[in-house]
């Protein structure tokens, strides 16, 4: 396990250096303005000379090769930089926004994984019933709508017009300090809607495993030597049916981190989207590095949190032979 994690380690690196060459790259050939940005309306009075100053005291008036080996030799010292836009520490930034979107991916990647297998199980006990063509079609529509539009519903439907959960934020209007029961009543919309847009991927891959597990010859045995249906689903098939499941771990947190982003922007979650999109729109280089090497970082482990799980689950993988 250990020998796994280093050599996956080792080809972490040259991607988080080919990735954050890559955002310097294309952020200095964007049509925006990081001075006209910083500056604002001030940008539009203001002499050739005020402009060419201000972007020597940003750091923009170098080639983007100069920046990035700059932000790269500095961030392997622990300075991410000094953010334009948000006007604080890239540190300081992130440390801010990063917990809160911890919190809304963790909260709603767990309700997806235990919503999918519940539903997954239940539709691979009898093929082709009511119960499992209801799940899977639900599944399958579910996994074409856009998580944006399953935001907007939910505000619609459950803020608007019920009125039973917030709409957005973190805390309540007015408030001047955050508690467990506003940060719990406020996730839930957000936290719900990002666990939806995963958990088609999680039902249908359950529910896959598990009927092909019912088929297998061990599981047969299992019955014929009258073992309850229960103890055959759950003991027998629901272990080797989920093994597939694993695989997912690593392969969603992509699509996880694209999801919260919009989940974040639609609520106004206080995470890392909204300084995410700021640092694109403004070409804050330092910032937009740094958040993308996290997302790049958060991707590769990922990959590796799920082979570590197959192997620890799968007596059949060996870890030396990953």
């Amino acid at each position: 396990m250990a020998r796994l994690a280093g050599r996956r380690l080792v080809f972490a690196a040259p991607v988080l250096l080919v990735v954050t060459f890559g955002v310097f790259a294309v952020a200095a050939a964007s049509p925006f303005d990081p001075v006209k940005a910083y500056a604002g309306t001030a940008a539009l009075g203001a002499d050739a000379e005020t402009l060419a100053r201000l972007r020597e005291n940003l750091g923009v008036d170098q080639a983007f090769t100069a920046q990035w080996w700059n932000w790269l030799t500095s961030a392997l010292g622990g300075d991410l930089g000094y953010s334009s836009v948000m006007r604080q520490p890239v540190v300081e930034v992130i440390g801010e926004r990063l917990v809160w979107s911890a919190l809304l991916c963790t909260v709603a990647f767990v309700a997806a994984v235990l919503t999918g297998t519940v539903l997954g199980v239940l539709a691979a006990r009898r093929p082709g019933s009511f119960l499992d063509r209801t799940v899977t079609s639900l599944a399958y529509s579910l996994e074409a709508a856009p998580v944006f539009w399953l935001a907007l519903l939910a505000v619609w439907l459950f803020a608007l017009q019920l009125g039973v959960l917030p709409a957005g934020g973190l805390t309540d209007t007015g408030s001047e300090h955050v508690t467990f029961g506003q940060v719990a009543s406020h996730v839930v919309l957000p936290a719900g809607v990002l666990a939806i847009s995963q958990l088609p991927w999680f039902t249908l891959y359950v529910r896959q495993g598990v009927g092909d597990a019912l088929a297998e010859d061990p599981v047969r045995g299992a019955r014929a030597r009258g073992l309850s249906e229960r103890t055959v689903l759950l003991g027998h098939a629901l272990r080797s049916g989920l093994l597939p499941v694993l695989t997912l771990v690593g392969s969603r947190v992509p699509e996880l981190i694209t999801g919260a982003l919009l989940v974040e922007t639609v609520f106004s979650w206080p995470g890392i989207a909204a300084a995410t999109v700021e640092a694109a729109t403004s070409v804050d280089f330092p910032l937009l590095a740094a958040l993308t090497t996290l997302a790049t970082a958060a991707v590769l482990l990922g990959n590796l949190l799920a082979d570590l799980l197959y192997g620890l689950f799968d007596p059949r993988v060996k870890f030396r032979d990953m």
